[in-house]
């Protein structure tokens, strides 16, 4: 015979209705009791009928997660950690990349709205208006973003930045090198304004090099733009366009860090294997984090605010005291 749900909360010692809420928003239940319910349900081999699920509460399990570009190593970590937090409240999670095109964005979002009970949106290039009138089909949760009146889950870069130029400015450096990112992207504007007013603070020159695409090849494609400005210090928006400049400069036959030091922003893994100082964005606790506010959102009326994560600089051995009397090529 088949192992019904009344069975599980008689194995559990807990009413009907927890072992529900157990498996359709997890986050009302006590970690102990849920532990329990979950146990014993694995115990019997007990698995939930989703589709009577869906018919009585509406709600389907599923849950949509839109990035800029799953190719970029910034987003794995988080959606690893989303996908496998989501599954403990046995709810399942589709991803969807929209190539950092706007317009492909907005049609996943409205595609999504009637398949998911609720969305997670990394780092999105829509404007403000937009999202707030796409919520109305669908809850959202943002990532590194911040619309009015929606909750959102945001990594500190600010402080990452003021940590990285006073890094700098520890070394000697004076004149650094900003590489900012796509314009509509919240983290570029909340990292070139913490820059702009560190480097104010510590007195430095601060070359403001951009706006460039988020990849290696747009770190390439700004080396001239770096060399021609005298900077002995790059700040890049991420790892990929750190790595890219890094590259490109090594090809020129520069020496980083030795005539030119070069920080990133995310600590992704190429960014350890190669050595790169950067800002470490905790990407693997924003995705459970952002899991959790959506399940408060999707099921409760009260409504979730802001998250925000520390960041913190990882030194590593791209950056060092600048060169002598050292101009560029």
């Amino acid at each position: 015979m088949a192992v019904t749900i009344k069975d599980v909360a008689h194995a559990s010692g807990v009413h009907v209705s927890t072992v529900s809420r157990t498996f359709s928003a997890a986050h009302l239940v006590n970690p102990e009791t849920r532990a329990r319910v979950v146990a014993a349900a694995n115990a019997l081999g007990y698995r939930p009928n989703r589709a009577a699920r869906a018919l009585s509460t509406r709600r389907t399990g599923n849950l949509g997660l839109i990035v800029a570009d799953i190719a970029n190593p910034f987003f794995p970590p988080l959606i690893k950690a989303a996908q496998a937090h989501a599954r403990r409240s046995d709810h399942h999670v589709f991803v969807a990349d929209t190539d950092e095109q706007v317009r492909a964005e907005e049609e996943l979002i409205r595609s999504m709205a009637t398949q998911v009970d609720g969305a997670l949106l990394v780092a999105p290039r829509l404007s403000n208006r937009l999202i707030a009138e796409l919520s109305a089909d669908v809850p959202f949760v943002v990532v590194n973003r911040q619309p009015a009146n929606l909750p959102a889950v945001l990594m500190d870069v600010a402080s990452g930045a003021r940590q990285a130029l006073e890094h700098l400015v520890s070394l000697g450096h004076r004149e650094i090198a900003l590489l900012t990112g796509p314009r509509a992207s919240w983290t570029n504007q909340r990292l070139e304004r913490a820059a702009t007013d560190a480097a104010e603070h510590h007195g430095l020159r601060l070359h403001r090099l951009g706006p460039n695409q988020p990849t290696e090849g747009g770190g390439a494609g700004a080396a001239p733009g770096v060399l021609a400005s005298g900077a002995t210090a790059v700040l890049a928006y991420n790892d990929l366009v750190a790595l890219g400049l890094l590259q490109e400069l090594r090809g020129r036959g520069l020496a980083v860090p030795g005539d030119l030091s070069v920080i990133g922003v995310d600590n992704t893994h190429t960014a350890r294997h190669c050595g790169l100082t950067t800002i470490d964005m905790p990407t693997a606790a924003a995705g459970r984090a952002a899991i959790d506010l959506l399940l408060r959102r999707i099921t409760s009326e009260d409504a979730p605010g802001t998250v925000t994560l520390d960041t913190r600089l990882v030194v590593r051995g791209s950056t060092a005291p600048p060169a002598d009397g050292f101009q560029g090529p």
